[in-house]
C-alpha cells in the first residue's frame, strides 16, 4: 500500500484563516458606538410579582417559626454566671487536674515500691547464671 506523505499542518491552518487586522470594539463605526451606548443607558424594567413576594415572606416567617421551635431561646444567665461553654471548659480542666494528680500519686507510689525492691535486691544479690 502506498503511504501518503505527511502534510504540513502550519500550511493547512494558515490557508483556512483569513489574514487581516483583528477587529476590536474601538475600531467599530460610530453608529455601533451610539447603539451600544443607547443599549447600556436603558435600565431593564424590573418585574416584581406581588404574589411571589408574599409567598417568599410567608416562607421566611414559617422557617423562622420552625427554627424558633427547634432551637428555643434559653433563659438568660445572670451577669456573673459563666457561659455554658466556659463552664464546660472549667469542668474539663478540673477533671483533667484531678486525673493528673491521681496519675502522679500512683507513679510516685510505684517508683517508691520499685526502689524498695531494688534496695532489697542489692542487699541480697542473687548469683548470676552462666551460659557455657
Amino acid at each position: 500500500m502506498p503511504v501518503p506523505e505527511p502534510v504540513d499542518v502550519a500550511l493547512v491552518a494558515s490557508a483556512d484563516v483569513a489574514v487581516g487586522p483583528v477587529k476590536t470594539r474601538e475600531m467599530a463605526s460610530p453608529g455601533v458606538h451610539q447603539a451600544l451606548a443607547a443599549h447600556q443607558s436603558v435600565a431593564p424594567a424590573q418585574r416584581v410579582d406581588l404574589e411571589i413576594t408574599e409567598a417568599v415572606e410567608r416562607q421566611t416567617r414559617a422557617m423562622r417559626e420552625l427554627s424558633r421551635r427547634a432551637f428555643p431561646e434559653l433563659e438568660t444567665a445572670p451577669e456573673d454566671a459563666l457561659a455554658p461553654i466556659a463552664a464546660a471548659r472549667v469542668q474539663r480542666r478540673r477533671e483533667a487536674a484531678a486525673t493528673e494528680a491521681a496519675a502522679l500519686q500512683r507513679a510516685r507510689a510505684e517508683r517508691a515500691a520499685q526502689q524498695a525492691r531494688t534496695a532489697a535486691v542489692v542487699a541480697h544479690p542473687a548469683p548470676l547464671r552462666t551460659t557455657a
